[in-house]
C-alpha cells in the first residue's frame, strides 16, 4: 500500500530494525466503533504491508465509542500503548495497553484510565524525565471547558495509574493566531515531546488557523517540562497536524495527517531539522 491509499488520522510512527511500525485511528467514521487499531509496516516510508489488528477493543468491553490516536512507546523493556477510550461513565480518557512485539497484539495494561476522573481527555503521549520519572502529556478537552487545554500529570513507575493532580500549561485561546471552531470552541490536540541535540525540550500540538488544521510549536525553559516555555512559529498551517517526530538512523522525520477532512486523511512525512534550539520542517 501507498500512503495515499491508507486512511489514517494521527500517524504514529517506530524504527525499529530498520522496520517502520505505524499506528493511526481508523478514520472510518471518525475512529468511533472502529474495534480498535492497526499497525502497518515498511522498509522505506512509501510501500506499506496491509493493515495488521494490534488490538481488539472490542474483546475487552473498550469499544464503547471512541477508538482513537494510538501512540506506541518502549519503555522498560516492553511496548505501551497510550490511546483514548471513551469510560463507562461517558467521558473520555487515555488508557494504556502493552505488548511485547511492536506487532501486539496489546491488551490492556492500566487500571481504567489514567488521566483525571472528571475531566473529557484525550490524546496522552508518554514523557520521560532526565531521572526517568514517567508524565502522560495530554489535553483536557474543548468538548467539556470549551477552551481546551494542554496538561501534564505523573504516572507511577509501572504505567499502571495517574498520581497526583494534573497541571495546566495553556489554553489554546492564549496562543497567537489560534482560531476557534463551532463558535466558541478552542482546540487543543495532540501533544508530542521531543529533546533536541543541543537537550532543548520541545512540545508539538495541534489547534486550527483560518479554519485549517495546524501543528504548533512549543520550546520549554531549561530543558524541563513546566510552566516555563516560549509558543514558536507553527510548523505546519496547511490542514495538517497531529503529528509526531521520530528517527531513523541519521535522518529525523516529521509525520502528521493530512488533509484535515473525514475520509480523506492520509499519512504524510516530510524531513526536520534538528537546529538545537529550534526546529525546521525541510
Amino acid at each position: 500500500m501507498k500512503c495515499n491509499e491508507i486512511n489514517i488520522r494521527d500517524p504514529f510512527v517506530v524504527y525499529k530494525d530498520g522496520i517502520y511500525y505505524m499506528y493511526g485511528t481508523r478514520a472510518a467514521y471518525f475512529g468511533q466503533g472502529t474495534r480498535g487499531f492497526d499497525v502497518y509496516t515498511s522498509t522505506d516510508l512509501e510501500t506499506w504491508s496491509d493493515p495488521i489488528p494490534c488490538f481488539d477493543s472490542e474483546a475487552y468491553g473498550m469499544n464503547r465509542c471512541v477508538n482513537w490516536a494510538p501512540e506506541v512507546h518502549e519503555y522498560r523493556g516492553a511496548y505501551y500503548m497510550f490511546a483514548t477510550f471513551t469510560r463507562e461513565c461517558g467521558l473520555r480518557a487515555t488508557f494504556i495497553l502493552r505488548s511485547d512485539s511492536l506487532l501486539g497484539p496489546f491488551v490492556p495494561h492500566s487500571k481504567g484510565g489514567v488521566t483525571p476522573t472528571e475531566w473529557e481527555c484525550l490524546d496522552g503521549t508518554l514523557y520521560v524525565a532526565p531521572n526517568g520519572d514517567p508524565y502522560i502529556v495530554f489535553c483536557h478537552e474543548h468538548t467539556q471547558i470549551l477552551d481546551g487545554t494542554i496538561c501534564y500529570r505523573r504516572l507511577n513507575e509501572d504505567l499502571t495509574e495517574g498520581l497526583g493532580e494534573a497541571t495546566v500549561l495553556f489554553n489554546a485561546s492564549s496562543v497567537e493566531g489560534v482560531d476557534p471552531v463551532m463558535g466558541d470552541h478552542y482546540v487543543t490536540d495532540g501533544p508530542f515531546m521531543f529533546r533536541s541535540k543541543t537537550g532543548e525540550l520541545f512540545m508539538i500540538w495541534s489547534s486550527f488557523v483560518e479554519g485549517r488544521y495546524a501543528e504548533y510549536l512549543v520550546r520549554f525553559a531549561d530543558g524541563q517540562l513546566g510552566t516555563e516555555f516560549a509558543h514558536l512559529d507553527p510548523l505546519v498551517t496547511s490542514d495538517g497536524g497531529h503529528g509526531m517526530i521520530f528517527r531513523a538512523g541519521d535522518k529525523l522525520y516529521f509525520t502528521f495527517h493530512s488533509p484535515n477532512a473525514s475520509g480523506h486523511e492520509h499519512p504524510v512525512f516530510m524531513e526536520i531539522t534538528d537546529m538545537g534550539d529550534c526546529l525546521k520542517v525541510q
